[in-house]
């Protein structure tokens, strides 16, 4: 079986070096990119990675910047991951927001980064299921694109995810708490209004241009999406 070839753009070299050395003993082949330049021209000129690292703040272009250039032009078939040192409420929703599958907050432990890699490369190593529906909502897993009433509708990562999780519940409540976990697959600390903000995200654009809702408040308990 071929080596899992990831890419890691981080500038500070203590870190950069001990993912790749940690990685390397798990079997990964590794690239490093001192910087966000340099990591866009690596995904440029090579094909085949199957994971991308990013820290946020790099010298040149910054791995928000990097990441959106990668969706834009290639799609989301290879994930990616952020690492950054910051770690507010906004900050997680910015880089997801850009098309980040997962986001770690240095200092992390390595058997962590480890764990997270592996589920993200079991998730686009699955098989896409057919497509999901409510009501006349279509979600299609093989290219991420829902459509209602004949209109596509364009969904970032996380709006993605979110609105799967829903649609392959529906008529289910989730909390705030299993959504986080099922989604993001971590933990946040309970204030945290991530979910809300996306869930805002995912109605403006499946439920405000049309006349029946699908996404529905359950006060108290969380959220549901059901089709009557």
């Amino acid at each position: 079986m071929a080596l899992r070839r990831i890419l890691i753009a981080e500038d500070e070299k203590n870190i950069s070096d001990f993912v790749k050395r940690g990685l390397s003993d798990f079997d990964f082949d590794v690239t490093v990119a001192d910087n966000g330049t340099q990591a866009w021209e690596l995904l440029e000129k090579e094909e085949g990675y199957d994971l991308i690292i990013l820290d946020i703040r790099m010298p040149g272009l910054s791995g928000l910047e990097v990441c959106k250039k990668y969706r834009d032009r290639y799609g989301y078939l290879t994930p990616v991951l952020m690492l950054t040192a910051l770690g507010t409420t906004n900050d997680i929703v910015h880089g997801l927001e850009v098309g980040a599958d997962d986001y770690m907050v240095k200092p992390f432990k390595f058997m962590e980064l480890k764990a997270r890699i592996e589920s993200l490369l079991r998730r686009r190593d699955a098989v896409p299921d057919a497509k999901l529906f409510c009501g006349d909502l279509s979600l299609n897993p093989l290219n991420r694109k829902a459509e209602r009433e004949g209109i596509e509708i364009d969904l970032s990562t996380k709006e993605y995810r979110l609105l799967e999780c829903l649609i392959r519940n529906q008529g289910t409540v989730l909390s705030r708490r299993t959504l986080l976990k099922e989604v993001w697959e971590k933990n946040f600390d309970t204030n945290t209004n991530v979910v809300d903000v996306y869930v805002r995200y995912l109605r403006s654009k499946v439920d405000a241009p049309f006349s029946k809702k699908l996404i529905h408040t359950v006060v108290g308990e969380g959220y549901m999406m059901k089709d009557d």
